[in-house]
């Protein structure tokens, strides 16, 4: 999402950044392109009006920065503006003195609301709560049986019935505080479009089940037609904020842009990917700087905490200031991004990523050949990869249907990276604090067992 208007708003900043000042005329032409781009991604007319008029008001006869360019200071008063269309700061989840906190998620059928009632209970447990889903989506066949599979990937029970959605709503809450869940994700059912059956129900469960927080499940790929459908759940319900699904797509944020400034409500999820654990509190500061190609590393360090496990993080640092790391670590390493979610979503997050590498079509297929040749070698090669010689190469690339180049290629990056990471400042300090960690904790254990 907003490959379109990141690549536009990179063509805006670079033909600023050889001004040596703005001028009137500067600053017109620059907001005409920023207006196009903002409507060309799908935003809401009256929300590009808004965001141009509040541009203009800031670059317009203001005092550039001394300490900025021109062009720096174009993108700072863009940056600031989408931070805010985009909701200000992240929800935060206040949880009730009172268990269970009730969640509410309502939306049209096809926008993923069972998915991601599963999603946001995996979330929760994170958080280290206890969360149980209700299924109240009677409308549709299986919904509840999809729930329930689901649920099980995730371990959290739920609470279904075939009675009416209100009653099951209300059970649903009594069971959870019967069996101790201090977290209940209420699943409403949907329609293909809006109509006054569904609000009225989904009107009715609210009244229920007095829910703390209620979220409006959108897709982000149906752009300002997820606005007008916000708008009228809106009049319907109290929204507290907005699940953004399909981000991964290739829609082009409008809805995204709009939703906050029309509805008046954040975003406070989206939904990254197919899989369960493709799931993130929204952060608009972040969103804004992956917009303007600045990278979002903080969400890169967050996935990497989930993925990797800190002890076999510490592991890996200690091998590679020691000179053990091998091509098995390695092969660890890679299965490790893989858990971190697509290939292309990472790239997007790093910060100066030329838009020819941003844009390119990555996923994980392309590193399916590295893991075929390591997976060719013999364990001692992979330990030792200075031993393979010239009749290995040949060997392990008839092994993993690859050339001898790419088996060249593979060993000659991988002794790069060694000797890079073995120069890292630092390298060494982190491998003795672990293992310092490590003693102590043995020190610990056997101070216990006396």
């Amino acid at each position: 999402m907003f490959e379109a208007l990141s690549d536009r708003f990179e063509g805006i900043f670079t033909r600023l950044r050889g001004r040596g000042r703005l001028s009137q005329d500067d600053v017109d032409e620059a907001l005409r392109e920023i207006r196009m781009a903002l409507l060309q991604a799908d935003v809401n007319l009256l929300v590009v009006r808004d965001i141009v008029a509040r541009l203009r008001a800031e670059l317009v006869g203001a005092d550039l920065a001394r300490s900025l360019t021109p062009g720096q200071q174009v993108v700072k008063a863009v940056h600031n503006e989408l931070v805010r269309v985009l909701g200000g700061t992240a929800l935060r989840i206040t949880y009730a003195p009172r268990p269970p906190t009730v969640v509410l998620l309502a939306g049209l059928q096809g926008a993923g609301k069972t998915t991601n009632a599963a999603k946001l209970a995996r979330w929760f447990k994170q958080q280290g709560r206890n969360p149980m889903l209700v299924g109240a989506d009677l409308q549709r066949p299986a919904a509840v049986e999809q729930l329930r599979v689901l649920a099980g990937q995730v371990g959290v029970p739920v609470y279904s019935e075939p009675s009416d959605p209100v009653t099951v709503a209300k059970k649903g809450l009594e069971e959870a505080a019967r069996i101790g869940r201090d977290v209940v994700v209420v699943d409403t059912a949907g329609r293909l479009a809006i109509d006054v059956e569904m609000m009225e129900q989904v009107r009715q469960i609210s009244e229920a089940v007095q829910p703390h927080y209620t979220f409006l499940v959108i897709d982000a790929m149906t752009g300002q037609d997820a606005v007008a459908t916000a708008e009228a759940f809106h009049k319907t319900l109290a929204l507290d904020g907005v699940v953004l699904t399909k981000v991964d797509g290739d829609a082009r944020g409008g809805a995204a842009l709009s939703v906050k400034e029309v509805v008046g409500k954040p975003i406070a999820f989206a939904s990254t990917g197919e899989k369960l654990e493709d799931f993130e509190t929204f952060h608009p500061d972040r969103m804004a700087g992956r917009i303007l190609g600045m990278g979002d590393v903080l969400s890169l360090i967050d996935r990497a905490e989930q993925a990797i496990e800190r002890e076999d993080a510490e592991k890996a640092v200690a091998k590679l200031a020691e000179g053990r790391f091998g091509l098995d670590d390695f092969l660890e390493q890679l299965q490790s991004v893989k858990k971190m979610g697509p290939l292309s979503g990472l790239i997007g997050m790093l910060p100066m990523v030329p838009k020819e590498v941003r844009n390119a079509q990555l996923d994980d297929s392309m590193l399916k050949p590295i893991e075929a040749i390591i997976h060719s070698m013999t364990p001692g090669e992979r330990a030792e990869p200075s031993i393979i010689n010239g009749s290995r190469r040949a060997r392990i690339a008839a092994g993993s249907g690859t050339t001898v180049q790419d088996v060249n290629e593979l060993l000659d990056r991988f002794k790069q990276v060694q000797q890079f990471m073995r120069q890292m400042p630092g390298l060494a300090a982190i491998s003795r604090r672990g293992t310092q960690k490590k003693a102590s904790g043995k020190g610990a254990k056997r101070k216990k067992r006396r």
